[in-house]
């Protein structure tokens, strides 16, 4: 699943504020319920995993001038949750880089 959100903001800002806040992923699970490893593989694209009930979600974020483009690996067990978990990623993507 990809989702591509628009923004006005320099890539340093983009990369900056991904950085500060992608711990905030785990939030929106109960407390030690959910954990997040990430890593750069250059300027512009950052890796990820969450870890959640025994699952592992992986993904990644692109940064362009203008869009970001977030892509999510949903295992088979967890895509019934893909509609919710894109509605999240807009919503909380587009709060992040407004």
């Amino acid at each position: 699943m990809k989702v591509r959100l628009r923004h006005e903001l320099d890539r340093a800002e983009v990369r900056r504020r991904l950085e500060e806040r992608k711990g905030e992923i785990v939030d929106y699970f109960p407390e030690g319920m959910a954990s997040l490893e990430s890593g750069w593989k250059g300027e512009d694209h950052m890796d990820f995993t969450v870890a959640i009930a025994g699952q592992r979600i992986g993904g990644s974020v692109d940064i362009a001038d203008d869009y970001v483009v977030i892509a999510v690996k949903l295992p088979f067990l967890l895509s019934f949750l893909a509609p919710k978990i894109e509605k999240s990623m807009r919503q909380e993507g587009t709060r992040l880089l407004a």
